[in-house]
């Protein structure tokens, strides 16, 4: 592209093309929120659509759950690699083998080509987590598994369309290596279609400013994000910063932690996030791929000091990832890593944080809850068919930041906010479950002059036999609580237990299987968010304040923020709060 293309498109046309951009982008979305068939994509919203230009650059991106937004552009390349000389107008192309460029088994990549005057111009991205993807696993993990072949079915990048006819062998293939064929079926008719219509966008979109505009417009876009992000970097002080978190285990080596290390080197307007002395890759299901591992950096990156720039190929440009190969966070093939986007990707990311936190403290939250819930899977006699579920109401708080109280309910750091829990009514309308009890849980926030946002309590009945369950996450473990900032406090581990009709009960564990039937109760205590400063200068009245509404107990009160509170009244004794505080 010459300098002269570039000068005629003025920054207003850039901008104008851009937002155009990002809204095709989440049209894609939308489109997948209507048309799927699993309260997977349908309610809880977990997946991405993207963009990517005839350079396999990333153009514009909707993360719906941010856990996935670094990882499409391995995913993208893999398929471009593999069908090098072979992508044609119709073509519709899917993966999702974790050792060919995508992130984890259960997210399915499809992306189709745009083309526009018989060239190559765009690829519309639509990415999500599949309810099955096979194997021996519960709704695509396998707390169990040894090995990936225990996992799935491995979709190495191939063409689910040629030139606009559906490769029957192909989606016979997987379906029959499945045990929820129709949703699958379903889910997968959802993505192409989504992408199909942001490839109608996009034609649109060139047919209106022609290609050569589209593409000068975009690097135009990309370095004035390049721009943003180094600006970003220059704030935080050059060093190498270093951190550590653990992961609770792997289901096989059931008492290993398993250590997730980073240093992060800041050397002017670049980053580094090298992982080298992380611990040796582990035989269960929780260990990183690259895209994984790498999306897990970005997202850490976009969520405190990047927050104000966009993500798109410039941002990229500055950050580098060190992952070696056959650690935690680098797996060799043919190693399980169903459990990444959860179990590692929160360690790494909380890793991110801690590191960062020693230099930019103002600039990072104390930690979020865990992921720690189960998957499920069965026959559901209301509907007269096999379902696949996922508990999505169990969300735990986020952590607080300076000057700003957590978000309550918001659920793991690896969604930031985007997972979204599913209508009681409508779960129990898909679920042979009832839900007993739902409400933010008392005492589960991190205390601190900004408190952690609440957990919840989520209490549920099995109303039928023989449901086949695989608790997955973390956070069940001291050295896993989301911890504080700034003197704040960490906040409670999960609390969860098994309560079978034999009166029975069971402490249940993370990365662990389990089995219901009719008229067990399942009951999870998820964590709230760490608290950021110290506890004792929060505002009195706002500790009074998180009394008199349930959130704090008048124990945690006295013991924590050092205010002595009427139970009764609710009232501050003053006297015995200023001399309990001064002590």
């Amino acid at each position: 592209m010459d300098a002269r293309v570039k000068a005629d498109v003025d920054p207003i046309k850039v901008s104008v093309i851009g937002n155009r951009l990002d809204a095709i982008s989440k049209e894609i979305g939308q489109t997948m929120l209507r048309t799927s068939r699993s309260p997977i994509f349908s309610e809880a919203r977990d997946f991405v659509t993207a963009i990517f230009d005839d350079e396999l650059r990333l153009v514009a991106q909707t993360a719906y759950i941010p856990v996935l937004m670094g990882a499409l552009p391995y995913a993208l390349r893999s398929i471009a690699r593999t069908y090098e000389g072979d992508v044609r107008d119709g073509d519709v192309f899917i993966l999702n083998d974790p050792y060919r460029g995508n992130n984890h088994p259960p997210d399915i990549t499809i992306a189709k080509p745009v083309f526009w005057r018989g060239a190559l111009i765009f690829w519309s991205v639509a990415k999500g987590h599949h309810a099955d993807v096979g194997g021996r696993g519960v709704a695509g993990y396998n707390p169990g598994a040894t090995s990936i072949y225990d996992e799935c079915i491995r979709i190495p990048p191939a063409k689910l369309y040629i030139e606009g006819r559906p490769n029957r062998a192909l989606l016979d293939v997987i379906l029959a290596n499945v045990h929820l064929p129709f949703l699958v079926e379903g889910d997968l008719h959802c993505q192409v279609g989504a992408a199909t219509i942001g490839s109608r966008s996009l034609v649109a979109l060139a047919d209106k400013y022609g290609a050569e505009v589209l593409k000068s417009a975009i690097d135009q876009i990309f370095d004035a994000t390049e721009i943003e992000m180094r600006e970003a970097i220059r704030e935080v002080p050059n060093g190498v910063y270093v951190a550590e978190r653990v992961i609770d285990s792997d289901g096989i080596d059931k008492d290993r932690l398993i250590a997730v290390r980073v240093a992060l080197q800041v050397l002017d307007d670049e980053i580094t996030f090298d992982f080298t002395k992380s611990d040796s890759q582990a035989k269960g299901y929780v260990n990183s791929t690259v895209p994984n591992t790498t999306s897990s950096c970005f997202l850490a990156l976009f969520t405190s000091i990047g927050s104000e720039v966009g993500f798109n190929e410039g941002a990229l440009r500055a950050l580098h990832v060190v992952a070696p190969e056959g650690s935690i966070v680098n797996a060799r093939e043919p190693a399980p890593v169903a459990g990444c986007t959860i179990a590692a990707a929160q360690a790494i990311i909380e890793a991110v944080w801690l590191a960062l936190s020693q230099a930019v403290p103002d600039r990072v939250d104390a930690c979020w809850a865990r992921w720690c819930a189960p998957a499920t899977m069965g026959f559901n006699p209301r509907t007269g068919r096999p379902f696949g579920d996922i508990h999505f109401m169990c969300k735990g708080g986020a952590g607080a930041s300076k000057g700003i109280d957590g978000w309550d309910h918001l659920g793991t750091v690896v969604c930031s906010g985007g997972l979204r829990a599913p209508d009681p009514e409508l779960h129990e309308l898909v679920n042979p479950y009832t839900v007993l009890q739902y409400e933010l849980w008392p005492d589960s926030a991190g205390a601190g002059q900004w408190r952690g946002g609440m957990g919840t309590i989520y209490r549920w009945r099995v109303d039928t036999d023989n449901i086949a369950a695989a608790n997955f996450g973390g956070g069940v473990h001291e050295e896993t609580r989301p911890f504080g900032l700034a003197g704040g406090h960490a906040a409670p581990k999960h609390q969860l237990y098994l309560r079978k009709r034999s009166g029975e009960t069971i402490d249940v564990d993370a990365e662990s299987f389990y089995h219901f039937d009719q008229g067990d109760v399942f009951e999870i205590y998820q964590s709230g968010g760490g608290g950021y400063g110290d506890p004792r200068e929060r505002d009195v009245t706002l500790v009074r304040d998180d009394v008199h509404n349930g959130i704090v107990s008048v124990a945690q009160a006295r013991a924590q923020y050092g205010v002595v509170i009427d139970p009764l009244s609710f009232e501050i004794d003053e006297t015995a709060t200023r001399a309990l505080r001064a002590a």
